[in-house]
């Protein structure tokens, strides 16, 4: 039984190695200082962390997201990843302004022991990037808009984190307890939540541990990961695959499968569908014609430089999203976000100040209009979903007006 103040505990034996899993809470002084105490104790040979590698290079260098560059960002598509990362870290600012303590503190004290003890430390987690992925696939198409809507809402939403989320961070998992916030409990989150990583990071440990050496290793992770990952390490113990299997199936862990066929073909099929709508038009009247191309640019171009207004982008960057939205609604290969975002870049280049205070502005919703950096990205998902809804309202309105 552990005593008072202390986290719960597991041991186990892999091999010739003894592993010790603590779970600790995230936020939580007690579980931090239990941290540092069982490092200081000098009884381990090694740190294992659930971090993974972007999440600790942010941990030990915070002013690492200075030195980002936006239009990269901006041109491998991870623009909305990037704006999804802040606002989850804009629930976890508002649980320590809050709290008074900083999610994250129990892996920050074993970074800083095991780098002062001169212990090797093993990143077990799977990248956060991965994650999220995985998740949004997980989820059926027609929740996703909730999932997204979700994320706006935590960012605008300055309500007081309820004593009872809290409490789920303290005793889960920092990812669980931030997207409990905002939707509801599903088969479909906890997989890639929580199941998918208990099994990941029992696989990255073992490929991990190295032959000799290192006989005592303490396993640092949230208390709701210390059941599934110790069962899973037991199996492995069982059954002792191959390490050649043990990277494959971590792999497979780490991969995001590509959309369907069919979702990859339904942009152009969209295409497709509303080109062949003017044909039809003028293939009947001419005017007919002319009049579903006004709707379709009027619809387009509307809603799209809304979404850039509604993000308070510059002058420029609206009219680009008026100009831009209809041509790039039937060019699936560009998005009207990639244009309205590089216009706005070009405007208003982001200051260094930007950067490196963008964590901390976006913890307000005010923040993400004040940022440059964060106006970017606003720029870059509104003026989309204002295009992705057009096309959908004119192709809608333009069969209404063929077939009605």
């Amino acid at each position: 039984m552990p005593n008072p103040g202390q986290g719960p505990r597991d041991a186990l034996e892999f091999g010739d190695q003894h592993l010790t899993l603590v779970g600790t809470a995230h936020v939580s002084r007690d579980s931090a200082d239990e941290v540092r105490e069982l490092i200081r104790s000098g009884d381990y040979d090694a740190v294992a962390i659930e971090l993974c590698a972007s999440r600790h290079q942010g941990l030990i260098d915070p002013d690492a997201i200075a030195r980002l560059d936006l239009f990269q960002v901006l041109r491998q598509g991870k623009a909305g990843m990037v704006a999804a990362s802040l606002a989850l870290g804009a629930f976890q600012q508002r649980v320590a302004e809050q709290s008074g303590i900083e999610p994250g503190a129990d892996m920050k004290a074993a970074v800083e022991e095991a780098q002062h003890a001169g212990l090797p430390l093993y990143l077990i987690d799977r990248e956060i990037g991965v994650t999220l992925k995985r998740v949004y696939r997980n989820v059926p198409w027609y929740k996703r808009m909730t999932l997204v809507s979700g994320l706006i809402g935590s960012v605008l939403s300055r309500q007081k984190v309820s004593s009872e989320e809290i409490e789920r961070l303290k005793e889960g998992d920092v990812l669980e307890a931030t997207f409990t916030e905002f939707a509801q409990q599903s088969r479909q989150l906890y997989t890639p939540l929580i199941e998918e990583r208990d099994r990941y990071m029992a696989l990255k440990l073992i490929e991990q541990l190295p032959e000799g050496g290192t006989r005592r290793v303490l396993v640092v992770i949230g208390a709701g990961h210390l059941k599934g990952m110790g069962a899973h390490l037991r199996q492995l113990e069982s059954d002792r695959p191959a390490l050649p299997a043990v990277t494959d199936e971590r792999q497979a862990l780490d991969s995001v499968a590509p959309p369907g066929r069919l979702l990859k073909l339904l942009p152009w099929l969209i295409v497709a569908l509303v080109v062949a709508g003017f044909a039809v038009g003028f293939s009947r009247d001419s005017g007919l014609g002319w009049s579903l191309v006004v709707e379709w640019v009027l619809i387009n171009s509307t809603l799209s430089a809304l979404g850039a207004l509604i993000a308070l982008g510059h002058p420029l960057t609206i009219l680009a999203a008026f100009v831009a939205a209809p041509l790039t609604s039937l060019n699936p290969t560009i998005g009207v976000g990639f244009v309205t975002a590089g216009v706005e870049l070009y405007m208003r280049k982001p200051k260094v100040g930007d950067f490196s205070t963008l964590r901390r502005d976006v913890s307000h919703w005010r923040g993400w209009w004040r940022n440059r950096v964060a106006r970017t990205l606003l720029v870059f998902l509104l003026s989309t979903v204002g295009s992705a809804a057009a096309t959908w309202i004119a192709g809608l309105r333009i069969a209404g007006q063929l077939f009605g």
